[in-house]
């Protein structure tokens, strides 16, 4: 393939993919509202879209899957033959083997044929079966000069018509591009009203990568100013730095603006999803979507479909009853998961939530016991939200039998550490018989992130600035003691206190006024104390020094204004771990 067709073929996977996700949400849509044209016709679009792309590209077994669903959906529209269940179950089928394909072609790798048994599916009750496929391949030579103007989606229709199948003759002619009409100079086109074409244009994502960490760079080099600016005193450099402060903030919105992308692009493929898990379980379930049109960086949005892709399968297959348990809790057949997605500050808040029967702390306690997470004694201490907590531990499961859904004890704990890569955390909130909630909160972005920063001795730490709830004075003769554990009183609700020097393993300070930190851990809350607050900075997130990767309780690194490495706390791994070492500790002393 010449270097002009494989930039074609490029596109054609970059949209076709597009394509696919869309399908299976509209597919959906249109089982639960049969009568709707416009959905019909959106799935017909779909389709024959992609067979012309794959014919033009020479991909006769992608070409012959369309064409058959094609044809199904024509009789459909026409009125010929009305679609029923049979026909919906073999178009999710063949929106996964359209996916697969898509997936080999990426890779190189051959396609193949699609079975006849799923053919004959469609076939059936269509105006006629499709006809042999013997398109010849597109050679560099017969593609159009000028690229940049051609107009790919009419080329198609030119090419196949709105809905033959394309054959050996109309592939192998050459292909023209579509003229492109040049006002005189004189009479230039209003600026209000441009082409379509020129609304957007494709960038290589790279390039935006590239361009956020300069971004980054510059980020730097602006704290760096401002950090110096106050020991020089000069009046004309406080102007410029406030000029360049200024334009940084603008030119760092702008440039995260352009990689966001909403959520709705993940959001998409959970119709089919949820469909197809629900009718593997043999539950009812209905999906509610709310704000799929927020955005967030495409690196985030990419991260986070794993992660919800273990939430929603374990709502259906964990949370949700079956049909008949429903009924006998004075509930709907039907169970609802709701997946909504809204803007909060400088983070985005995605929730998972289901009507099911909820989750039981007392069986979530005696399951961790039963596999040996926890002893008897530390189980009995634990809050109802806290032991909804244990579900994020490795090898956790309450399923008693094992299935290619759940129950092999994976999935909650990914679900946790793919957050957590993500500067994000995750919480739960469940009632027994009313349902669960999951709220999962990621920064817009990942390149830069708010930070506080604190010293202990001459060293910088940052924390994200997302999980600090407050921050106040603390003298060490207010600590509490309650069950063995160090607290504060704050506000009448107790809250864990850990000393980060004891943490870290230093020599505590004499006895002196020192600052704690209000930190938010999930559902909980706890005092980290430190020696002192240095102030909030936005920080250009590193990868951690070879020599700290996989310690528990880092989750980055950042050069700070003056010119120092900050090492970016993890919130949660500080607490699980901090509070391990004091009750540690503190038995050692007893």
């Amino acid at each position: 393939m010449g270097e002009s067709a494989a930039e074609i073929c490029a596109d054609f996977l970059v949209e076709a993919r597009e394509i696919v996700d869309q399908l299976g949400e509209q597919l959906v849509g249109l089982e639960h509202a049969p009568n709707d044209r416009d959905c019909l016709n959106a799935v017909f679009r779909g389709f024959h879209t992609i067979k012309g792309g794959a014919g033009f590209l020479d991909f006769p077994e992608m070409v012959t899957l369309c064409h058959a669903v094609e044809d199904r959906f024509s009789a459909a529209r026409s009125g010929e033959a009305a679609l029923h269940s049979g026909t919906f179950d073999a178009t999710q089928q063949a929106i996964d083997l359209l996916s697969g394909m898509l997936d080999a072609i990426a890779n190189g790798e051959a396609l193949e044929e699609p079975p006849a048994e799923l053919i004959a599916e469609f076939h059936y009750g269509a105006n006629a079966p499709a006809p042999a496929v013997s398109a010849k391949p597109v050679q560099a030579e017969d593609l159009p000069e000028d690229l940049e103007n051609l107009d790919f989606d009419a080329l198609l229709d030119s090419l196949h018509g709105a809905g033959a199948l394309p054959g050996a003759a109309a592939v192998a002619a050459p292909v023209t591009p579509k003229p492109v009409a040049k006002k005189p100079e004189s009479k230039p086109k209003p600026a209000s009203s441009p082409e379509p074409g020129d609304a957007t244009v494709r960038v290589d994502v790279r390039r935006l990568d590239a361009m956020v960490n300069l971004v980054g760079e510059l980020v730097l080099a602006r704290n760096r100013l401002k950090t110096i600016r106050p020991r020089i005193g000069d009046e004309d450099l406080d102007r410029a730095v406030t000029a360049l402060d200024a334009a940084t903030s603008r030119l760092q919105s702008a440039v995260m603006t352009v990689r966001m992308q909403p959520v709705g692009r993940v959001f998409s493929r959970f119709p089919k999803l949820v469909r197809d898990v629900s009718r593997q379980v043999g539950k009812n379930v209905n999906l509610e979507i709310i704000g799929a049109e927020t955005e967030l960086d495409r690196n985030l949005v990419e991260a986070l479909a794993d992660p919800l892709v273990h939430l929603m399968r374990n709502a259906i297959d964990h949370g949700i009853e079956s049909p008949e348990t429903r009924r006998a809790s004075s509930k709907s057949d039907t169970g609802l998961v709701r997946l909504s997605a809204q803007q909060e500050g400088d983070h985005v808040a995605i929730e998972v939530r289901d009507d099911g029967g909820g989750i039981d702390p007392d069986k979530i306690r005696q399951s961790a016991i039963g596999k040996g997470l926890l002893d008897i004694e530390s189980a009995a201490r634990l809050t109802p939200d806290e032991c909804l907590q244990l579900i994020f531990l490795p090898g956790f499961s309450t399923k008693q039998q094992v299935s290619d859904l759940s129950g092999r004890g994976v999935g909650m704990d990914v679900v946790q550490s793919k957050i957590r890569e993500l500067s994000g955390q995750v919480q739960i909130q469940s009632e027994v018989g009313r349902g669960t909630r999951f709220v999962i909160r990621v920064p817009l972005t990942l390149a830069i992130l708010p930070t506080l920063l604190i010293e202990i001795d001459d060293d910088v730490y940052a924390l994200p600035l997302v999980r600090v709830v407050e921050v106040l004075s603390h003298r060490p003769e207010r600590s509490m003691w309650i069950d063995g554990q160090p607290v504060l009183d704050l506000r009448e609700r107790p809250l864990p206190l850990l000393d980060l020097r004891a943490w870290l393993g230093l020599d505590p300070l004499p006895a002196q006024e020192t600052t704690a930190v209000v930190l938010q851990a999930g559902e909980q809350r706890f005092c980290l104390v430190v020696d002192r607050v240095r102030g909030r900075e936005e920080v250009v997130i590193k990868a951690l020094p070879r020599a700290l990767r996989g310690l528990a309780g880092y989750a980055g690194a950042s050069l700070i204004g003056d010119g120092r490495m900050a090492l970016i706390l993890d919130v949660d791994a500080l607490l699980s771990t901090g509070l391990r070492t004091q009750r540690r500790l503190i038995a050692e002393v007893a």
